[in-house]
């Protein structure tokens, strides 16, 4: 027969402990004042503060978090010398609801946000509990107040860099749908036309040229790697593009700023031969491999295991802007593919 300070061990053993940052579910036991009771199979219930609780207008934490249903939370601080652990919801609210308006982004979809400050810059808006920013410019109505609940598109969503922008004026779709016509009955598949850009995402940019949000991937920005649309672009830009795609029906507009500048893969079929040995500098560096320029605007692939062997054979990382020899193994002019190997 174990004593009781064994028994105290071995319940020890069996305890379920949790980090700060841990994401796990609970079950509401209760509630004491605002804050909320959670059963996370503890020795005692942990505690979701009513701070760490996103509420709306008219709603308390029970509405939110109601008895005997079961949600996720996150551990904001590990027990204390009580054993009582203390979580947030609204951390896995918010996380949930940026991916929410990821999503309407993506899709262009409007969005819902209370004014919560009026600036000499523009409105400060929460949408779903994140913070955002409607610039002067994109501002239709001008007398808004405080608390009032304005209608959005999203601009731009960058929530690391706390860059959420959104649009108001862009509601007014309807009073441009003629314009948007009669850009479309004029346009042409290699048309080059101006726009300037009033969207940038991670997949491109989006280009008004008259009316017609036209999108610009990040593959016809450049014949050269970029990362981001920003190396290239900002807000409010004013750029000379090619039509590259048309579809009327749904008003979709493909663009190309790369076209209008001499594609460098034709002078490199020229030059470029198979199995020749040539200097390239390493442009950019990812998780498959390194991309290499050995012509003007002309890249292509170290691959992982390449990249493995240069280390083996001289004894350091492959860097940014490094000068290094490599093999042309393969080169496709055509779909503007190169295969290399370390020499």
């Amino acid at each position: 027969m174990i004593s009781d300070n064994e028994f105290l061990e071995l319940l020890k053993n069996y305890e379920i402990t949790y980090a700060k940052g841990d994401i796990i579910k609970g079950i509401i036991v209760g509630y004491e004042g605002n804050d909320v009771l959670v059963d996370i199979k503890a020795k005692t219930a942990a505690i979701c503060p009513n701070s760490e609780i996103l509420i709306s207008k008219d709603q308390n934490s029970k509405d939110i978090l109601q008895k005997g249903e079961e949600y996720d939370f996150v551990v904001i601080h590990p027990q204390d010398e009580d054993g009582i652990y203390y979580l947030s919801h609204k951390k896995v609210a918010l996380k949930e609801n940026i991916n929410t308006l990821v999503d309407k982004f993506k899709n262009n979809e409007t969005v819902t946000g209370k004014i919560t400050n009026l600036t000499k810059g523009g409105i400060l808006v929460s949408v779903m509990g994140i913070k955002g920013f409607v610039p002067t410019s994109q501002i239709k109505v001008t007398d808004y107040k405080v608390s009032d609940e304005i209608e959005l598109k999203i601009l731009s969503l960058d929530v690391e860099k706390n860059n959420f922008i959104l649009s108001n004026k862009k509601m007014y779709e309807d009073e441009i749908e003629a314009i948007k016509k009669d850009t479309l009955d004029k346009i042409e598949l290699n048309m080059v036309v101006k726009g300037k850009v009033v969207r940038i995402a991670d997949f491109g940019a989006f280009v008004d040229i008259g009316g017609i949000d036209a999108l610009l991937p990040l593959s016809q920005m450049s014949w050269s790697w970029i990362d981001n649309p920003n190396e290239l672009l900002k807000l409010n830009d004013i750029i000379e593009v090619e039509i590259i795609g048309i579809d009327k029906a749904k008003q979709r507009i493909s663009l190309s700023l790369k076209t209008l500048s001499e594609n460098p893969w034709l002078k490199a079929q020229d030059v470029i031969k198979e199995n020749e040995i040539t200097k390239g500098k390493v442009i950019a560096i990812k998780p498959f491999g390194a991309f290499v320029e050995v012509y003007p605007k002309v890249e292509g692939l170290i691959n992982k295991l390449q990249m493995k062997e240069y280390i083996k054979k001289y004894q350091k990382n492959i860097e940014l802007n490094d000068e290094i020899e490599v093999q042309i193994k393969k080169f496709d002019g055509e779909n503007q593919k190169i295969t290399l190997e370390i020499v």
